[in-house]
């Protein structure tokens, strides 16, 4: 039998591990799930006889090599820190390898290794990077096929709660890391090209600039920028583009209510609060605002940030509980943004019954034959419950319909890459179309600079 290691199984693998056993049988598959914890795992996989679980620290020279050895194919699910000692172990021991993370530096140099190998490596292959890049390619090498010009790019991509299950007056729920949600846009300026001319969004600002999406059948979105727009310019063959963009979906409101806690400094992560394990939610908040010997908190805290009281915002934040005396950070030596996650992940931590949504939206803006048009093309992906959820398959399927291309020797490219080649993307999405995962695309006027409000 041809022998898959998966090494990791968090949330995105219960997708990937179904895929894959439920292809076993034909493909002639044994799936080997390596994890320092295996209780989901066997979870996952029940008495399927194609399938086993090993208990394996990533950390663990010898066993990991042990493992990678004994695969055809490796699969790292790794939080994508993690790769690279799987990635080196894999070019030792000859084998192909997939990971749905971002290609870092240390990956990158890699490359040549794995070409002189034949191998091939294969990063970027989830939702975003992943289905991102292969919907945007297929459809701008088909405008380019048909003699078009491209002339505005812009994607968005947003892990939210499904429609049933928002019950909150934020729209949001955690779907995914939640520390990432916490300190998102942080680490430098936004930067995006917008006619012809660089924009910048420093931090402080970032979620005062949004763009406005419809959504046909889920109503109105709004997206903040990405903090590197232009990471894929070249990659995507758009040097001489106009307009590129990239940017996160979340609700209408969303943003302008979490400005409030950037202002405040609640977000950052580079210092130690004192006594943070002692501190109530309502210190925590206080710590932030100026003294005053009558003023309450709550009076406080809408003075400084200028809210009205029947602003929705402030309902908002009422909502959180953060002006709570009796509830305990209990976080020892915690960065404020720590201590945001930890008050936030009691009102937006799914329920049992909850469902997610993956939201993703692109515009297409090019000339041809001397006028210009414009493609707007969608995707909604609704997850089925807490184990198969939208992020899992979005993130799980394009990999194992990756990791199984490559056992079958239908990719033939080398290296360290991204999925942009036909021969990948083709099959790819005509496959996930299956799971439905289907982008809907429609043609509108072209609307240029207009359509960007930022």
């Amino acid at each position: 039998m041809r022998k898959i290691l998966i090494i990791g199984s968090g949330k995105s693998t219960s997708y990937l591990i179904k895929y894959l056993l439920d292809h076993s049988q034909k493909e002639n598959l044994h799936i080997t799930i390596g994890d320092i914890n295996i209780h989901n795992v066997n979870k996952l996989i029940g008495t399927h006889q194609n399938a086993n679980a090993i208990k394996l620290d990533v950390f663990d020279k010898n066993a990991r090599k042990s493992a990678i050895q004994n695969a055809d194919i490796v699969i790292s699910m790794l939080p994508a820190r993690f790769h690279i000692e799987v990635a080196k172990d894999c070019v030792t021991y000859g084998k192909n390898m997939v990971t749905a993370s971002y290609i870092n530096a240390e990956m990158q140099a890699l490359d040549q290794q794995v070409k002189n190998k034949g191998l091939v490596f294969m990063n970027e292959i989830g939702v975003d990077p992943g289905i991102d890049h292969m919907s945007a390619m297929q459809v701008i090498n088909r405008i380019r096929s048909n003699g078009g010009k491209m002339i505005l790019f812009e994607s968005f991509t947003g892990g939210l709660i499904a429609p049933e299950s928002d019950t909150n007056l934020w729209n949001y729920k955690f779907t995914w890391n939640p520390r990432n949600v916490v300190v998102a846009g942080q680490g430098g300026a936004a930067k995006f090209i917008q006619e012809n001319a660089y924009k910048y969004i420093p931090y402080n600002r970032l979620f005062r600039r949004t763009e406005f999406l419809e959504v046909e059948g889920f109503g109105r979105f709004e997206a903040y920028a990405n903090r590197d727009s232009l990471k894929y310019q070249s990659v995507y063959g758009l040097d001489h583009i106009n307009t590129l963009y990239r940017g996160t979906i979340r609700r209408v409101g969303f943003s302008r209510a979490w400005n409030l806690f950037v202002i405040l400094g609640m977000t950052d992560d580079s210092y130690i609060m004192e006594d943070s394990e002692n501190m109530s939610y309502r210190d925590f908040v206080n710590s932030y605002l100026p003294y005053s010997h009558s003023d309450s908190v709550e009076l406080k805290f809408r003075h400084a940030l200028k809210i009205d009281q029947d602003d929705i915002i402030w309902d908002k934040l009422l909502e959180l509980d953060i002006f709570n005396a009796r509830k305990k950070v209990a976080l020892k030596k915690a960065t404020p943004a720590q201590i945001l996650q930890k008050i936030l992940m009691d009102s937006w931590t799914l329920d049992k019954t909850d469902k997610d949504m993956i939201v993703m939206y692109h515009k297409f803006g090019y000339e041809l034959k001397g006028k210009k048009h414009q493609i707007d093309s969608t995707m909604v992906a609704l997850g089925e419950d807490q184990t198969y959820t939208a992020m899992a398959k979005t993130v799980g399927l394009p990999v194992a319909i990756a990791a199984l291309a490559i056992l079958n020797n239908k990719i033939s490219t080398y290296g360290v890459q991204i999925p942009i080649k036909e021969e990948i993307y083709n099959p790819i999405l005509k496959e996930l179309e299956d799971y439905h995962i289907v982008f809907k695309e429609k043609e509108v006027p072209y609307l240029g600079y207009n359509s960007l409000n930022v």
